[in-house]
């Protein structure tokens, strides 16, 4: 390797590219970047991986991350959201697609004749905390404004004294609590629908349903379901004739305000939280009809949203608590005194809330979490912890189990088809699962690359836009 002179060179992202470059090995270090499809926070890992035939005890292969250039091997992080991975939330995305697909047109185990089922897109929003400015239809906003879509100020209250924050964040914390008590409901009032007992229309029905969150630009979130009717079974078996689409779609409609969740505060008084006054209930029609609400088109609405987060409201996409303190601004020494966090200081914040590059009113919500937050009626709540998710603690998707397939299926057939890929490729003979043993220990390093390999991960991901995007274009792969 031959030595080089770059103290003329400014950059130490450049600086160390050219070191990377000039190694003997660097094919390899790209080549494992390349593998990584453009992640921008890979996972490091050290360790070893030995393929033994437990008949001999011969070595069929070995592995370690001793002869790597980097002495360590990376992986992909599998963020979700966009903000912090473009590469994993689209493939994030894509299985989300699938998932959804396969539940509304078969396949990945979900048969074809699905397709009959009935099933409905929904789509639940929250309740009204104060006046906000938006954009009406046929007239101004109540501000007088008629605002562009990328008014900053929409969605921010019209009068922020007046505006429950309180409220807005108990609902945030509560949704997916909400979410349940829905489905409850939904499953007593078709069973009055259909003219049953509970215990007869489980007999004869089963709801199965996929849900994803969505935040709105007041910082709200809301829920767009795919929600489906089937036999006893499962998506295996039809529901019975009488357990139609119109019947689905009115016991819905009773369910959704009957769903209430009471909170009881010394500071904050009682308050009912419950859905909105908007709800948006439609069939879905099958792909190839006129309707523009076909399984495909939800599916890509669903799977857009799923690699969303709240920094799509404005707010942050990482968490706000001081990790060594846990957001309680001190430790406890062994002997149970409290001892204040030296990292924060003692405010149990990372950031400092004024110092936040975030709006007024994202500002706001994030401090009414931390405030609620120490409040001891509302600690189980943990709304330190989810203040940069403006206090939302559920997952974006979820699905009922009999729905379809799930991401853990799809993430494995992917690992398999690659690893067989990865074989095929060396030459190497096809295993017998009876007779082959894989004994490994693999250790955390790290995440992130160094500065000169970020260089070369992001030439991957902006070599891998412009060719999906001349595809998407009508080029040719």
């Amino acid at each position: 390797m031959v030595t080089l002179d770059l103290r003329h060179v400014a950059s130490p992202a450049v600086r160390d590219l050219l070191h990377l470059v000039n190694h003997p090995d660097f094919d390899r270090a790209q080549q494992q970047i390349e593998h990584l499809g453009g992640c921008t926070e890979p996972v490091r890992l050290t360790g070893h991986t030995t393929t033994l035939d437990t008949t001999t005890g011969e070595v069929l292969r070995s592995y370690t991350t001793s002869g790597e250039p980097t002495g360590s091997l990376l992986t992909t992080c599998g963020n979700r959201r966009a903000s912090r991975c473009p590469a994993c939330s689209r493939l994030y995305a894509a299985d989300t697609y699938h998932l959804i697909r396969a539940g509304l047109s078969g396949g990945k185990t979900v048969p074809d004749t699905i397709r009959t089922h009935p099933r409905v897109f929904a789509t639940l929003t929250a309740p009204s905390f104060g006046a906000v400015h938006n954009r009406p239809d046929t007239r101004p906003c109540r501000c007088g404004t008629r605002h562009e879509p990328t008014d900053p100020l929409l969605g921010t209250p019209l009068n922020p004294a007046t505006y429950d924050y309180a409220g807005a964040v108990l609902f945030n914390a509560h949704a997916g609590a909400l979410w349940a008590r829905f489905t409850t409901y939904l499953r007593r009032e078709l069973a009055v629908r259909l003219g049953l007992t509970q215990k007869a229309a489980r007999a004869v029905v089963r709801l199965s349903f996929a849900k994803v969150a969505e935040y709105q630009k007041r910082g709200l979130v809301h829920f767009h379901a795919v929600i489906r009717l089937d036999g006893p079974d499962g998506s295996t078996q039809p529901p019975p004739p009488y357990a139609t689409v119109a019947k689905l779609t009115d016991a819905i409609r009773s369910a959704a305000p009957r769903a209430r969740i009471s909170v009881t505060s010394d500071a904050i008084g009682e308050r009912e939280l419950s859905w909105g006054q908007q709800l948006d209930v439609r069939e879905i029609a099958a792909f190839g009809t006129d309707s523009e609400l076909t399984d495909q088109a939800v599916a890509a609405y669903v799977a857009k949203y799923a690699t969303k987060s709240a920094d799509a409201s404005g707010t942050l996409d990482r968490a706000l608590f001081c990790r060594p303190c846990q957001g309680r601004g001190a430790t406890l020494l062994p002997h149970g005194t409290p001892l204040p966090c030296t990292a924060c200081g003692g405010t149990g914040q990372a950031r400092r809330l004024p110092r936040l590059a975030v709006a007024r009113h994202v500002r706001q919500m994030i401090r009414t979490c931390w405030e609620l937050g120490s409040l001891p009626e509302f600690a189980d709540l943990k709304l330190w912890k989810w203040a940069h998710m403006l206090g939302f603690r559920g997952h974006f998707s979820t699905k009922s189990r009999s729905y379809s397939t799930t991401l853990g299926a799809l993430r494995d057939a992917r690992r398999a088809w690659r690893t067989e890929q990865v074989r095929a490729h060396a030459g190497l003979p096809e295993p017998d699962p009876t007779t082959t043993l894989v004994v490994g220990h693999w250790d955390y390093l790290g995440s992130g690359y160094s500065p000169g390999a970020s260089l070369l991960a992001a030439d991957v991901w902006h070599r891998k836009e412009q060719k999906r995007q001349f595809i998407a274009e009508g080029g040719c792969s």
